[in-house]
């Protein structure tokens, strides 16, 4: 019987759209790569990213409420950087990174996290706010 390698990176393809938007939400999202790296190896709980935690870790840029950290992490599971952690019982408080994601911070290894400009800003919080087609 044929194996199949799992750890193939490219399984995967995506449009040269979808990876700009992607690129842009992780840059316009309140946290740091420290974040996206240790979603590499495991999963990381809503716990370890919130309020002086994610400072603390280096995972955010300021201490971010449970409810605005969730909703960030939200947005960046929309876009398809991220997942939420299963487990037996069903869904957790852990988030990891998907296929896209790992793409992405692969890309951005070594690299500094460059600042949006003021475009990718609007129209990062257009597409947000008003969940406009991408």
């Amino acid at each position: 019987m044929p194996t199949v390698n799992s750890q193939n990176p490219n399984t995967f393809f995506y449009t040269r759209t979808t990876i700009e938007r992607a690129k842009r939400s992780l840059i316009c999202s309140p946290f740091n790569l420290v974040l996206f790296t240790a979603m590499r190896q495991q999963s990381v709980p809503l716990g370890a990213i919130a309020m002086e935690n994610g400072v603390k870790h280096g995972y955010t840029k300021r201490p971010l409420s449970e409810l605005g950290c969730d909703n960030a992490l939200g947005w960046l599971i929309q876009v398809g950087i991220l997942r939420r952690e299963v487990d037996g019982q069903g869904i957790t408080d852990g988030f990891r990174l998907t296929p896209l994601g790992h793409q992405l911070v692969e890309q951005f290894q070594g690299e500094n996290w460059s600042s949006p400009s003021w475009s990718d800003r609007l129209y990062n919080a257009l597409i947000y706010w008003f969940r406009l087609p991408y």
